[in-house]
């Protein structure tokens, strides 16, 4: 190209927008998407004990916690300006209906309690599943012979929804009474937000919010969660109330449903591979939108820098700001607390 004469060259653009990244400083100005502390949501898992930080297998730098050595941790969360966490527990005992969930001194209420006492103003909340809890690590009441619940003309280990949904109600409301300030249920039961809502209104609880996973796929990007809150199913697996990968269309009759029901605020989960998704929702709905950053989409961004073919900070900042760009108001993320400190000046 050594050859062509510049001044001389016929052509010249008429729109140059290089002239705006030509500064770090006019780059920054006319940058589009922010990301914030305000941005994100903690995730916490938090066992029975004392002082434990049991690191996790399959996610570098996550942990589980003791409720003594979670304190600390909240506490710097919130000096950097993160408002909220959301708690994953771990129960001593698993039983069919993953009674733990419900008894008022179980990991969870007693965690919410000891984190208000000590951080009140930080924003706590409850994942509202049974799959960390039930002995065969599904979301609900499974359809047994010989069960209270047990209906005849339902193949033998079916997730029973309604039965379910008597119990996400009785737990939301013991929650909710230990001081969490959202409910945010997350197993997919038809129904699931309207059964909370109206058992907490039912208890003089009407300013508890629920975040609704109102769209969470069957996605194959749990698998590190699963080791972190040892939830695996230990038969089948939860295609038949998770949502299929494949469909997009049937996400906004998901929201749609949960809005009906009276969500505060919708989730989408996992967020990078559905960013379709989380745009069609954004458009459709205005209510405050949550993207879960999940277990594996972590661990494979912390892999990948681990193994030095990427680089952990600028890929990890790319990722979240495509989730934001995509419409997402908050993202539920491991990284919260890495990201803060990178973005501070």
């Amino acid at each position: 190209m050594s050859d062509i004469q510049v001044q001389t060259f016929p052509y010249t653009p008429s729109m140059r927008p290089r002239r705006l990244r030509r500064t770090a400083t006019l780059r920054r100005m006319v940058q589009e998407t922010q990301l914030t502390p305000n941005d994100f949501i903690y995730p916490l898992f938090i066992r029975h004990g004392k002082d434990i930080r049991q690191p996790i297998r399959s996610m570098p730098n996550q942990f589980q916690w003791s409720i003594d050595r979670v304190i600390p941790e909240v506490c710097e969360a919130y000096r950097l300006g993160i408002p909220a966490v959301i708690l994953f527990g771990i129960p001593e005992t698993k039983d069919a209906c993953g009674r733990e969930n419900y008894d008022l001194n179980g990991i969870i209420p007693q965690s919410i309690r000891a984190i208000k006492d000590a951080v009140p103003e930080m924003l706590v909340i409850s994942d509202m599943c049974f799959c960390e809890y039930t002995n065969h690590g599904h979301c609900g009441i499974i359809n047994h012979k010989g069960e209270t619940h047990y209906q005849a003309h339902l193949p033998e280990g079916y997730l029973l929804n309604d039965a379910t949904l008597e119990l996400l109600a009785r737990t939301s409301v013991v929650h909710a009474e230990a001081g969490a300030d959202i409910i945010a249920p997350s197993g997919m039961i038809d129904g699931m937000v309207g059964a909370i809502r109206a058992g907490l209104d039912g208890e003089n609880l009407a300013h508890t919010m629920i975040m609704s996973y109102a769209v969470k796929y069957d996605s194959g990007f749990y698998g590190p969660f699963r080791d972190a809150a040892g939830s695996a199913p230990q038969f089948g697996d939860r295609s038949e109330y998770q949502m299929n990968p494949a469909n997009r269309r049937e996400a906004l009759k998901e929201v749609a449903l949960d809005v009906a029901e009276g969500a505060d605020m919708l989730i989408v989960k996992p967020a990078l591979p559905y960013l379709d998704v989380l745009s069609d929702v954004r458009q459709a709905y205005n209510l405050p939108l949550v993207a879960y950053q999940v277990s594996g989409e972590y661990s494979m961004i912390y892999a990948a820098a681990m193994n030095g073919w990427i680089d952990l900070q600028r890929c990890t900042l790319e990722t979240l700001t495509s989730i934001k760009r995509a419409g997402a108001d908050i993202i539920v993320t491991y990284f919260a607390k890495d990201v803060v400190k990178w973005l501070q000046p």
